[in-house]
């Protein structure tokens, strides 16, 4: 070009400025102006009061989402305290007495969903027996043990027991056989009290 003119820079191209309308720009502001992530917050007495009276289980559930609860502690120390309380038994040739439970097993729970609850057990039990009997012309004193295998929350009409004598060496088989006999007449009381504790686990 004559004369050394100067050059025409009108058609270089410009460098780009980003505008507040572009794209990078708008993610920037949005990640900006974005809410904070939610905190954990310990629930306030406040909180705890606005709960619903009749509404069942924890206060964090409110959505009535399956929530169980174990009583087993409660539970078998109840069972415990119910048949050790029973009775002595008289019957015609001797006496018993329930000295201990020596086997207490199972599990019992409280469950809520739906904003219902429901109860359930399951245990297996062992009771020492104490007694004396007239063995021919004298009174001998036995040991034993009833044993009450699994059972289950609404299943007591179908229980069943088992008895045996540990200390049997000076027993005639036909002794034996009515002091078995005789034992299994706790079946009924036992029946009571577990259905007693049954009735205490559904008012919980």
């Amino acid at each position: 070009m004559e004369g050394g003119g100067a050059a025409d820079l009108s058609t270089e191209k410009q460098p780009e400025v980003a505008s507040a309308d572009s794209y990078t720009y708008w993610v920037r502001e949005m990640t900006q102006d974005a809410a904070p992530l939610p905190v954990p917050r310990k629930l306030s007495p406040e909180d705890i009061s606005t709960q619903a009276p009749n509404h069942l289980g924890s206060v964090w559930n409110r959505a009535g989402t399956w929530e169980e609860k174990s009583l087993n502690k409660w539970a078998s120390d109840r069972i415990k305290e119910l048949l050790q309380s029973l009775r002595p038994l008289e019957f015609s040739g001797g006496n018993a007495e329930i000295s201990e439970v020596t086997r207490c097993t199972g599990d019992a729970f409280l469950v809520t969903v739906r904003n219902k609850k429901r109860v359930g057990y399951t245990y297996e039990l062992t009771l020492r027996v104490n007694g004396e009997w007239a063995i021919g012309s004298e009174k001998k004193k036995v040991k034993g043990h009833i044993d009450i295998e699994e059972f289950s929350f609404g299943e007591l009409d179908d229980l069943q027991i088992q008895v045996r004598l540990t200390e049997e060496k000076d027993l005639q088989q036909e002794d034996k056989l009515r002091i078995t006999k005789d034992l299994k007449q706790y079946l009924q009381p036992l029946r009571e009290k577990l259905n007693q504790f049954e009735q205490e686990l559904k008012d919980r």
